[in-house]
């Protein structure tokens, strides 16, 4: 199996072949050979490559985090933990909220016990499984709420209660907007700046 080298183009989908591999050795091999910036994550039986994101990208997950910030200094704001989920799948969240400290360790995935909220901001190569796989997901790891940040639909889902393979409720807002945040979190979301 030829892998790509920094400065190819990196593959987004990637099935391993029958060469005797498990689908979790070629994921090690994978995250061990992708180009700084880029994330592997395993999403539910299939290996997915996902490009550096872009500057405005960014520019979301640093307000959504300080916003997170200003209104609770105990809460953790994480990017790039890896996190187990229990239907085998390791994804990296764009930004993972938890209690201080609860990633202080070595280990470079983690169970989801402590998470509060996990935020993903879509992009031309991540929205599909955005909006479907990684609802799914969280969901089964019982992740209280997942925000979504759809650049593309322009709007911001916030999904609460899990149960099952998806979430009970589901609250559509328009970004620019004000976004109620429902417990554990619990305060007004300003997308604006989004």
């Amino acid at each position: 199996m030829a892998l790509p080298v920094p400065g190819d183009e990196f593959p987004g989908d990637v099935a391993p072949d029958n060469e005797g591999a498990s689908v979790e050795q070629t994921f090690e091999l994978f995250s061990a050979l992708a180009p700084k910036g880029w994330r592997v994550e395993l999403i539910e039986g299939e290996i997915k490559v996902v490009p550096p994101a872009n500057g405005e990208h960014e520019e979301i997950v640093s307000e959504l985090s300080g916003q997170v910030r200003d209104h609770d200094k105990g809460l953790g704001r994480y990017t790039g933990i890896g996190l187990h989920l229990p239907d085998g799948s390791k994804v990296i969240p764009d930004l993972v909220i938890a209690p201080k400290g609860s990633y202080s360790d070595k280990q470079e995935w983690h169970a989801t016990a402590a998470v509060r909220l996990v935020a993903e901001v879509t992009s031309a190569s991540t929205a599909g499984r955005d909006r479907v796989q990684k609802i799914r997901g969280y969901a089964r790891a019982g992740i209280p709420v997942y925000l979504l940040i759809d650049r593309e639909a322009g709007e911001t889902v916030v999904c609460s209660e899990p149960v099952g393979d998806d979430y009970v409720h589901k609250a559509t807002h328009k970004l620019g907007t004000t976004v109620p945040l429902p417990a554990p979190l619990g305060f007004d979301l300003d997308t604006a700046e989004f």
